[in-house]
Protein backbone atom coordinates (compact mmCIF):
# COMPACT_ATOMS: atom_id res chain seq x y z
CA UNK A 1 0.00 0.00 0.00
CA UNK A 2 1.21 3.53 -0.68
CA UNK A 3 2.89 5.26 2.09
CA UNK A 4 0.99 8.48 1.42
CA UNK A 5 -1.83 6.93 1.44
CA UNK A 6 -1.03 5.75 4.93
CA UNK A 7 0.10 8.55 6.03
CA UNK A 8 -2.67 10.66 4.86
CA UNK A 9 -5.01 8.65 6.46
CA UNK A 10 -3.72 8.73 9.75
CA UNK A 11 -3.22 12.29 9.14
CA UNK A 12 -7.05 12.89 8.72
CA UNK A 13 -7.57 10.52 11.51
CA UNK A 14 -5.08 12.72 13.95
CA UNK A 15 -7.12 15.58 12.86
CA UNK A 16 -10.65 14.48 14.04
CA UNK A 17 -9.12 13.15 17.64
CA UNK A 18 -7.49 16.30 18.06
CA UNK A 19 -11.21 18.44 17.69
CA UNK A 20 -12.81 15.01 19.63
CA UNK A 21 -10.18 15.70 22.26
CA UNK A 22 -10.55 19.79 22.27
CA UNK A 23 -14.40 19.33 22.95
CA UNK A 24 -13.87 16.81 25.92
CA UNK A 25 -11.15 18.30 27.69
CA UNK A 26 -12.85 21.77 27.46
CA UNK A 27 -16.10 20.60 27.42
CA UNK A 28 -17.12 23.63 24.95
CA UNK A 29 -17.15 23.30 21.12
CA UNK A 30 -17.09 27.35 20.38
CA UNK A 31 -15.44 27.82 17.28
CA UNK A 32 -16.40 25.08 15.80
CA UNK A 33 -18.50 25.19 12.57
CA UNK A 34 -21.46 21.99 13.42
CA UNK A 35 -22.18 22.70 9.93
CA UNK A 36 -18.97 21.61 8.74
CA UNK A 37 -19.19 18.45 10.69
CA UNK A 38 -22.39 17.28 9.21
CA UNK A 39 -21.11 17.76 5.69
CA UNK A 40 -17.84 14.93 6.84
CA UNK A 41 -20.56 13.11 8.42
CA UNK A 42 -22.20 12.89 5.28
CA UNK A 43 -19.36 12.48 3.24
CA UNK A 44 -18.41 9.48 5.00
CA UNK A 45 -21.47 7.72 4.98
CA UNK A 46 -22.20 8.21 1.82
CA UNK A 47 -18.52 6.72 0.53
CA UNK A 48 -18.42 3.90 2.95
CA UNK A 49 -21.84 2.27 1.90
CA UNK A 50 -19.70 -0.16 -0.40
CA UNK A 51 -17.90 -1.10 2.81
CA UNK A 52 -20.71 -3.35 3.49
CA UNK A 53 -21.19 -5.31 0.09
CA UNK A 54 -17.56 -5.20 -1.04
CA UNK A 55 -14.74 -6.22 1.29
CA UNK A 56 -11.20 -4.26 0.26
CA UNK A 57 -8.98 -5.29 2.90
CA UNK A 58 -8.76 -5.02 6.83
CA UNK A 59 -7.06 -2.06 7.02
CA UNK A 60 -9.72 -0.31 4.77
CA UNK A 61 -12.55 -1.82 7.18
CA UNK A 62 -11.07 -0.81 10.46
CA UNK A 63 -9.46 2.44 9.27
CA UNK A 64 -12.67 3.97 7.66
CA UNK A 65 -15.48 2.24 10.16
CA UNK A 66 -14.42 1.06 13.48
CA UNK A 67 -10.77 3.19 13.57
CA UNK A 68 -12.81 5.25 12.78
CA UNK A 69 -14.07 7.98 10.45
CA UNK A 70 -17.15 7.13 10.59
CA UNK A 71 -17.17 6.97 14.53
CA UNK A 72 -15.58 10.18 14.93
CA UNK A 73 -17.82 11.94 12.54
CA UNK A 74 -20.79 11.18 14.16
CA UNK A 75 -19.71 11.52 17.52
CA UNK A 76 -18.56 14.99 16.96
CA UNK A 77 -21.40 15.84 15.45
CA UNK A 78 -23.54 14.58 18.89
CA UNK A 79 -21.06 16.54 20.65
CA UNK A 80 -21.64 19.62 18.98
CA UNK A 81 -25.49 19.56 18.80
CA UNK A 82 -26.22 17.14 21.89
CA UNK A 83 -23.95 16.94 24.78
CA UNK A 84 -22.18 20.46 24.48
CA UNK A 85 -24.99 21.84 22.35
CA UNK A 86 -25.29 24.96 24.57
CA UNK A 87 -21.85 26.67 24.31
CA UNK A 88 -22.06 25.60 20.14
CA UNK A 89 -21.64 29.21 18.27
CA UNK A 90 -24.95 29.02 16.10
CA UNK A 91 -24.82 32.43 15.62
CA UNK A 92 -21.36 32.55 13.55
CA UNK A 93 -21.81 29.50 12.23
CA UNK A 94 -24.01 30.91 9.57
CA UNK A 95 -22.96 29.18 6.27
CA UNK A 96 -26.04 28.05 3.98
CA UNK A 97 -25.28 24.41 3.11
CA UNK A 98 -28.13 24.76 0.33
CA UNK A 99 -24.98 26.82 -1.57
CA UNK A 100 -23.05 23.44 -1.55
CA UNK A 101 -24.97 20.62 -1.54
CA UNK A 102 -27.64 21.46 -4.44
CA UNK A 103 -24.61 21.89 -6.81
CA UNK A 104 -22.67 18.81 -5.53
CA UNK A 105 -25.74 17.20 -5.82
CA UNK A 106 -26.27 18.18 -9.13
CA UNK A 107 -22.59 17.75 -10.40
CA UNK A 108 -22.82 13.84 -9.37
CA UNK A 109 -25.73 13.34 -11.46
CA UNK A 110 -24.18 14.93 -14.56
CA UNK A 111 -19.92 13.93 -13.55
CA UNK A 112 -19.99 10.37 -12.75
CA UNK A 113 -18.46 6.91 -13.58
CA UNK A 114 -21.33 5.10 -13.76
CA UNK A 115 -25.32 5.98 -13.38
CA UNK A 116 -26.01 3.59 -10.44
CA UNK A 117 -26.95 4.46 -6.66
CA UNK A 118 -23.55 3.64 -4.98
CA UNK A 119 -21.49 5.41 -7.75
CA UNK A 120 -23.52 8.34 -7.23
CA UNK A 121 -22.97 8.47 -3.72
CA UNK A 122 -19.02 7.75 -3.90
CA UNK A 123 -19.27 10.72 -6.73
CA UNK A 124 -21.26 13.02 -4.38
CA UNK A 125 -19.32 11.98 -1.23
CA UNK A 126 -15.69 13.18 -3.11
CA UNK A 127 -17.57 16.04 -4.72
CA UNK A 128 -18.87 17.09 -1.20
CA UNK A 129 -15.61 16.73 0.67
CA UNK A 130 -13.57 19.58 -1.51
CA UNK A 131 -16.10 21.83 -0.47
CA UNK A 132 -17.22 20.48 3.31
CA UNK A 133 -14.54 22.55 5.29
CA UNK A 134 -15.83 26.08 4.01
CA UNK A 135 -18.90 26.55 6.77
CA UNK A 136 -15.40 26.00 9.38
CA UNK A 137 -13.60 28.84 7.21
CA UNK A 138 -16.30 30.64 6.89
CA UNK A 139 -16.87 30.59 10.57
CA UNK A 140 -13.01 31.68 11.31
CA UNK A 141 -13.47 34.35 9.12
CA UNK A 142 -16.64 35.31 10.56
CA UNK A 143 -15.47 35.74 14.08
CA UNK A 144 -11.69 37.08 13.03
CA UNK A 145 -9.55 34.69 14.74
CA UNK A 146 -9.60 30.62 16.08
CA UNK A 147 -8.26 28.39 18.65
CA UNK A 148 -4.67 27.07 18.56
CA UNK A 149 -5.77 23.50 18.43
CA UNK A 150 -8.51 24.27 15.96
CA UNK A 151 -5.80 25.59 13.78
CA UNK A 152 -4.26 21.82 14.51
CA UNK A 153 -7.35 20.57 13.51
CA UNK A 154 -7.64 22.18 9.58
CA UNK A 155 -3.59 21.66 9.30
CA UNK A 156 -3.62 18.21 9.69
CA UNK A 157 -6.71 17.91 7.61
CA UNK A 158 -5.29 20.15 4.93
CA UNK A 159 -2.15 17.69 5.46
CA UNK A 160 -4.42 14.70 4.92
CA UNK A 161 -5.57 16.06 1.87
CA UNK A 162 -2.15 17.10 0.53
CA UNK A 163 -0.45 13.74 1.22
CA UNK A 164 -3.40 11.98 -0.60
CA UNK A 165 -2.45 14.11 -3.99
CA UNK A 166 1.09 12.85 -3.54
CA UNK A 167 -0.53 9.02 -3.28
CA UNK A 168 -2.14 10.16 -6.60
CA UNK A 169 0.80 10.99 -8.63
CA UNK A 170 2.44 7.73 -7.14
CA UNK A 171 -0.53 5.82 -8.27
CA UNK A 172 0.05 6.83 -11.71
CA UNK A 173 3.93 7.02 -11.80
CA UNK A 174 3.89 2.79 -10.38
CA UNK A 175 0.32 1.89 -11.53
CA UNK A 176 -0.60 4.28 -14.62
CA UNK A 177 -3.80 5.15 -12.15
CA UNK A 178 -5.69 8.15 -12.51
CA UNK A 179 -8.90 8.75 -11.04
CA UNK A 180 -9.94 12.31 -12.77
CA UNK A 181 -12.96 13.14 -10.43
CA UNK A 182 -10.85 12.38 -7.05
CA UNK A 183 -8.02 14.18 -8.48
CA UNK A 184 -9.77 17.22 -9.50
CA UNK A 185 -11.69 17.45 -6.41
CA UNK A 186 -8.49 16.32 -4.08
CA UNK A 187 -6.65 20.06 -5.76
CA UNK A 188 -9.79 21.85 -5.34
CA UNK A 189 -9.99 20.91 -1.73
CA UNK A 190 -6.29 21.73 -1.79
CA UNK A 191 -6.49 25.04 -2.51
CA UNK A 192 -8.55 26.16 0.08
CA UNK A 193 -6.14 25.54 2.37
CA UNK A 194 -3.61 27.43 0.72
CA UNK A 195 -4.04 30.57 2.94
CA UNK A 196 -4.53 28.63 5.93
CA UNK A 197 -1.65 27.20 5.80
CA UNK A 198 0.27 30.50 4.89
CA UNK A 199 -0.90 31.64 7.95
CA UNK A 200 -0.15 28.58 10.39
CA UNK A 201 3.10 28.50 9.67
CA UNK A 202 3.56 32.40 9.60
CA UNK A 203 1.63 32.98 12.66
CA UNK A 204 0.74 29.95 14.59
CA UNK A 205 4.38 27.81 14.33
CA UNK A 206 5.67 31.31 16.12
CA UNK A 207 3.44 30.68 18.85
CA UNK A 208 1.17 33.99 17.56
CA UNK A 209 -2.79 33.50 17.37
CA UNK A 210 -4.23 33.01 14.24
CA UNK A 211 -6.33 35.81 12.99
CA UNK A 212 -8.19 36.72 9.79
CA UNK A 213 -9.86 40.10 8.51
CA UNK A 214 -13.42 40.55 9.51
CA UNK A 215 -15.77 40.13 6.31
CA UNK A 216 -17.35 43.56 5.40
Amino acid sequence: MNVFRILGDLSHLLAMILLLGKIWRSKCCTGISGKSQILFALVFTTRYLDLFTNFISIYNTVMKVRGGFLLCAYVTVYMIYGKFRKTFDSENDTFRLEFLLVPVIGLSFLENYSFTPLEILWTFSIYLESVAILPQLFMISKTGEAETITTHYLFFLGLYRALYLANWIRRYQTENFYDQIAVVSGVVQTIFYCDFFYLYVTKVLKGKKLSLPMPI
